[in-house]
């Protein structure tokens, strides 16, 4: 009987342990919602272990996001996430805590935060105080010939979005490579990526044609995604949308 029971108590054990890795593996969703004729919104929260917590709202192609995270946790992050896509548009672990960004897309966003690993792995936790805003007009789809309204600029940068993007370079492990886009006419985009190493390398997109001055190219799409190759040597993945513009 000793011996049942001492089983019995170990099988639960086990059963709470898997539990718990299940919930904690999971990500928890929350929708963010603005007062009436309010364009951001303040939320305070807090962050544990390997906890993700996603932060969703909705907006148009065209209009400009700000995210901006407070906390006293130096491995305390968010990315921005595009409708429908796990490519985010940005990393802060990469690129700091606040964001202000033109959207490439209708649909709803996720603003993912999390604790980086290292903290996670020492059981630590993190409050922090989200900041949400969305300004801006959607933008009306151009005419065929005509090129996108050359007001809408990512602050303090020539680009029409910012992101971030999958890159490599030779048989180098995945990165994330700095991203910022100058749109034309409809299909046609200038893209600068900035791949490990500083340099930048300029993507010149004309409808399904891409270049480099002075490179070597190779390219193709599938679905949504562009692979671009560059001299044999860097990769790109470029998805549609930050060609396009949503």
């Amino acid at each position: 009987m000793k011996s049942d029971s001492l089983l019995l108590a170990l099988l639960a054990a086990v059963s709470l342990t898997f539990s718990h890795l299940a919930n904690a593996s999971g990500i928890q969703t929350q929708v963010v919602q603005f007062a009436k004729g309010h364009s951001s919104v303040t939320i305070k929260g807090s962050i544990k272990v390997d906890q993700i917590i996603d932060y969703t709202l909705r907006a148009r192609a065209g209009q400009t996001m700000n995210i901006k995270l407070d906390t006293k946790h130096t491995a305390n992050y968010f990315n921005v996430l595009p409708p429908g896509s796990e490519t985010a548009l940005f990393i802060g672990s990469t690129s700091g805590s606040e964001w202000t960004g033109e959207l490439p897309a209708d649909g709803e966003y996720r603003v993912r935060v999390y604790l980086m690993r290292s903290a996670a792995r020492r059981h630590e936790s993190a409050n922090y105080t989200l900041t949400f805003g969305i300004t801006g007009t959607p933008s009306a789809k151009p005419a065929m010939g005509t090129p996108p309204a050359s007001d809408a600029k990512v602050a303090g940068t020539p680009y029409h979005a910012t992101s971030a993007v999958p890159c490599s370079l030779g048989d180098a492990p995945k990165a994330q490579c700095e991203l910022g886009v100058i749109r034309g006419k409809p299909g046609n985009a200038e893209v600068h990526v900035t791949p490990p190493g500083g340099f930048k390398r300029v993507l010149t997109f004309m409808g399904d044609k891409v270049t480099a001055k002075g490179s070597k190219v190779k390219a193709s799409k599938h679905g949504d995604m562009w692979s671009v190759e560059v001299n044999d040597y860097e990769h790109y993945q470029i998805p549609e949308a930050v060609i396009v513009g949503g």
